[in-house]
């Protein structure tokens, strides 16, 4: 049995798979496809699974892929980030909004972040491990990068004050939302 709560923007969702715990320590099934189906409403195929270690103040992203675009499930089994899903759809009402939750390997907490949905996050923990489902292939041909501090988005990162966070030279490179590659 797992809880499913929509997000402000109603398509992400927080999954919160139920915990069997006792002093020896706990049992969680992490996926199962018909429990997610059933819950979800959502009939998907997974293809791929990601993992990511990443120390304190890393932020990845936020990305997409514009052709075969993936829909990510992901949760965090060692320390905790910030995670967070950018409306990249160009039709949508809720184009640019952004929802965030944290995650973390002791409140289990996973999200759905939906194909038309831009992804990131931001470690706040001393390390974190990040495993995410992916419902296509990675394409890095298709790959974009929109800039994590865009002020049209405004996303209210967990950072420190004075604090900037650790990025790749692709995220350093990324772009306004206003010029980006969106969905349409």
């Amino acid at each position: 049995m797992i809880k499913v709560t929509p997000t402000v923007l109603s398509e992400v969702l927080v999954i919160e798979p139920q915990v069997f715990g006792d002093q020896r320590g706990f049992f969680l099934e992490s996926f199962n496809q018909r429990a997610f189906c059933e819950a979800t409403g959502l009939d998907l195929a997974f293809v791929q699974d990601n993992h990511s270690r990443s120390a304190k103040n890393v932020l990845r992203g936020l990305h997409y892929q514009l052709r075969q675009a993936q829909g990510k499930l992901v949760r965090v089994v060692q320390g905790a980030i910030f995670d967070v899903a950018v409306d990249v759809r160009l039709s949508s009402p809720n184009f640019g909004k952004w929802v965030g939750v944290e995650l973390s390997a002791e409140n289990h907490k996973q999200i759905w972040v939906p194909t038309g949905f831009a992804h990131g996050f931001i470690v706040i923990s001393d390390s974190a491990d990040v495993i995410y489902k992916t419902t296509d292939y990675y394409a890095p041909e298709h790959e974009r990068s929109v800039l994590w501090n865009d002020p049209a988005i405004g996303i209210d990162w967990p950072l420190g004050e004075n604090m900037e966070p650790q990025l790749s030279t692709k995220d350093e490179a990324g772009v306004l939302l206003a010029e980006a590659e969106v969905f349409v």
